[in-house]
């Protein structure tokens, strides 16, 4: 959909720098876990636009998206200090990622979580399984992984320990479609895991932060 204004619902903090927003489902809005929007903002004086995936299951009523707070950034801090009731602009839904159906492994890294939650959510609420591998040393959204592993899902979470990670991303490489989120840095080491693992990265969802 074309730039649309939004209202902000709520921002709650899910983790060390980290924030999740809450914001009101416009008329029309029709996206899917794994898919983002641009979300404009003026600083001082200065439209800023930045692409955040969305970390909701659904986009019924409201959605979230999950944003890094980097202190010297240009739109994170401002983004951190809004308010519910607050407006933004947003325009999207872009990307062709997006969970249909069916089991999921998920490899997440740093803000990958805010994707790899959504979408194991969206899997485990229509009765599919769901595997996440999650690498950060100050891992966010843990309330709702913890959940995820009520449900049944399994998530592992590792530190930035190389060794670790290819062998946990090993042990569920062919349980479900594949979908990888992250810096470009973290999306190459995941290529190398599945690639290790026999598995067959190509046919994995990715969707590179940069």
């Amino acid at each position: 959909m074309d730039e649309t204004e939004v209202a902000v619902r709520a921002v709650a903090t899910v983790g060390p720098e980290t924030i999740a927003l809450e914001l009101e489902t416009p008329t029309d809005f029709d996206a899917k876990p794994g898919q983002f929007v641009r979300l404009y903002g003026t600083v001082d004086g200065e439209e800023i636009a930045r692409y955040y995936t969305l970390s909701s299951p659904d986009v019924e009523d409201t959605f979230e998206i999950t944003v890094g707070v980097d202190p010297e950034g240009d739109l994170s801090p401002w983004l951190a200090d809004r308010e519910a009731g607050d407006t933004l602009r947003i325009e999207g839904p872009f990307g062709s990622v997006a969970y249909e159906d069916g089991d999921v492994v998920v490899l997440a890294g740093g803000p990958g979580v805010g994707p790899a939650v959504g979408i194991a959510e969206a899997a485990t609420e229509t009765g599919n399984d769901a595997v996440i591998v999650y690498q950060d040393d100050a891992p966010a959204h843990e309330q709702r992984l913890d959940a995820l592993v009520e449900a049944g899902a399994d998530v592992t979470i590792i530190g930035e320990d190389t060794g670790a990670f290819t062998t946990a991303v090993a042990s569920v490489v062919d349980e479900g479609q594949l979908y990888v989120f992250g810096f470009q840095s973290f999306v190459e080491a995941a290529r190398d895991a599945v690639s290790d693992a026999g598995g067959d990265f190509d046919a994995a969802a990715v969707e590179s932060f940069g």
